[in-house]
């Protein structure tokens, strides 16, 4: 939690997504991920992320237009930012799997037990971090598949093909990529 606390830039786009009073949102994915393996890999200049996921849960309200306002919204608290905002109440239907129950069930079900991190702040500012499947892989630079994405043989391709899509090891030297 501190190495991102003590990253200025890191906890300036956290505030900015806390602007928008989301319900269960999270910024996830490799915003946390990079953050963690720039720094065991001891890069100086952090990784820039090709996107900052801003994920919520609202199902009051599942339209896509909605989720462009909103990253339209963070574009003007704070330009620059590659922002991406997903409504995880209507994923399902772009992932063609049941439903989630919330934001942080979302995240159980990225394909990486690596990438399945988010982090937010309170009411009261403080950092807050979910890693459903804990933190053990993502420390010790290890890829491998979520269990949901190891259920079937379709979310295995998935995952085989995102990983070799992804080609996180050509950043990170270091990192395993475990297949299923």
């Amino acid at each position: 939690m501190k190495l991102i606390e003590n990253d200025e830039r890191m906890m300036e786009i956290i505030k900015a997504a806390s602007q928008l009073n989301l319900p269960d949102w999270w910024i996830c994915a490799g915003f946390v991920r990079s953050k963690i393996w720039d720094t065991l890999h001891g890069f100086e200049k952090r990784t820039d992320p090709p996107d900052v996921d801003v994920i919520y849960y609202n199902l009051d309200d599942t339209r896509e237009k909605t989720e462009k306002e909103l990253e339209a919204q963070l574009k003007r608290i704070l330009p620059g930012v590659p922002w991406s905002v997903k409504n995880e109440a209507r994923m399902h239907v772009i992932n063609h799997i049941e439903p989630y129950t919330s934001a942080e069930d979302a995240i159980s079900k990225f394909p990486e037990t690596a990438t399945a991190l988010g982090v937010k702040i309170d009411k009261d500012n403080n950092l807050i971090l979910t890693a459903p499947w804990g933190v053990d892989d993502v420390i010790h630079l290890e890829v491998k598949a979520t269990p949901f994405f190891r259920e079937s043989k379709e979310r295995a391709a998935i995952y085989k093909e995102r990983v070799i899509k992804k080609d996180w090891k050509e950043i990170w030297k270091k990192i395993e990529v475990y297949p299923l």
